[in-house]
């Protein structure tokens, strides 16, 4: 399964326009994460850029843009870590940001001496960006699920191999939502509905139609 930019903007908090220039290098510092999947048109994020990218807007939370590409240059040129941006665990308390291994934390930014870092952060969990609540990866609502063992990670309704577009779009389409077990039985109307809800919020990702070929690429 690979990721458009908007259902990983939805996915991962981020905005579009924050994905487009976190794709690029900037002031001789690399970008934030290239998609693994394809990185030029169309742009496809996998499972693992998901992850890595709410790692980064919770970092952008509380830390500047500066600082994470300066930990993450750190990180990669010279302590020598090139796996995946989501297999580390980046923390920070807005002064720096720390690479947690085991409670031990080194200070990507300032590179002073490990310290013991308690309060973790659970990237998956749900969490608000700008007043916005950015739902959990894995149960983004209460019947529809990501899972990378199903469809690659689609969103799909809980328990089914479904789909959660397929079924808003049926309810666009004036299906009521008490008939979509007409087509899928395995679909509640409640979660027909939890489907067209995660879409709408999906949708709320698309930028405005002068800011489309600005991030598209």
């Amino acid at each position: 399964m690979s990721y458009s930019p908007k259902l990983a903007a939805a996915l991962s908090g981020a905005t579009l326009r924050q994905l487009a220039h976190w794709r690029k290098a900037s002031s001789g510092r690399g970008a934030v994460l290239v998609p693994e999947t394809s990185p030029v048109r169309p742009v496809l994020y996998s499972f693992r850029d998901l992850v890595a990218l709410r790692t980064c807007v919770k970092l952008r939370n509380d830390a500047s843009l500066q600082k994470i590409r300066r930990a993450l240059d750190t990180l990669r040129d010279d302590l020598r870590q090139r796996e995946h941006l989501s297999a580390y665990q980046l923390v920070t308390d807005g002064s720096t940001i720390y690479l947690v291994e085991q409670g031990q934390a080194t200070d990507l930014v300032h590179r002073r001496a490990n310290i013991v870092i308690h309060d973790m952060v659970e990237v998956l969990r749900p969490f608000y960006r700008d007043g916005r609540h950015i739902p959990d990866l894995l149960r983004p609502r209460e019947h529809v699920t990501v899972d990378p063992a199903v469809r690659g990670g689609m969103p799909v309704i809980e328990g089914t191999r479904v789909p959660y577009d397929e079924i808003a779009a049926l309810l666009r389409d004036g299906v009521p939502a008490e008939r979509i077990a007409d087509y899928y039985p395995s679909v509640s109307a409640t979660a027909a509905m939890d489907a067209a809800d995660f879409a709408a919020y999906v949708d709320s990702y698309d930028p405005p139609r002068e800011q489309r070929e600005a991030v598209a690429g």
